[in-house]
């Protein structure tokens, strides 16, 4: 037997019991102990507006947010969560001034990037927008969008972001 069939064979990673508070609601999930937050919200507790693109966390198509803070979860271990985790999902009705803005500017194309988009700015607009449009992408920089360019996007978030 090789060391790789040894191994395959006789490691079996218990589950852990994990419990994660997502948009507002305490969940108990059973998850591998290497499994990642954004495979938990889309397998066990069927929340889909995160995507995996990259896989590596270079896209930002899986953005949600935990502690109000960005994260990409396709790279964050579920298991290391300990604060709230919002979702697009759960941000339906502060996000929609910005999601009629994105529509009404030509901010959506293909839709993929949209949900990440939306998440890291409602971050960015609940903490107040940079004033400097050059600083608002780089602060938007981690989301790639491949469709629109970034130009729509950016004057949705500012317009909304208007006092």
């Amino acid at each position: 037997m090789s060391v790789a069939t040894l191994f395959t064979t006789s490691f079996r990673p218990e589950m852990a019991g994990l419990v994660l508070t997502v948009n507002g609601e305490t969940r108990s999930i059973d998850a591998a102990p290497g499994a990642v937050l954004l495979d938990i919200l889309r397998d066990d507790l069927e929340l889909t507006g995160a995507k995996e693109a990259c896989g590596r966390g270079e896209c930002g198509a899986c953005t949600v947010l935990v502690g109000g803070r960005s994260v990409l979860s396709c790279v964050t271990l579920a298991a290391v969560v300990n604060e709230p985790v919002e979702t697009v999902e759960g941000l339906v009705s502060e996000s929609l001034p910005l999601r009629e803005a994105m529509a009404d500017l030509g901010g959506f194309q293909c839709g993929y990037c949209t949900a990440g988009m939306v998440v890291r700015a409602t971050e960015l607009l609940r903490a107040g927008l940079p004033k400097d449009d050059d600083a608002l992408a780089h602060a938007m920089a981690g989301n790639l969008c491949r469709c629109t360019g970034y130009r729509a996007i950016l004057a949705a978030v500012r317009r909304v972001g208007q006092p």
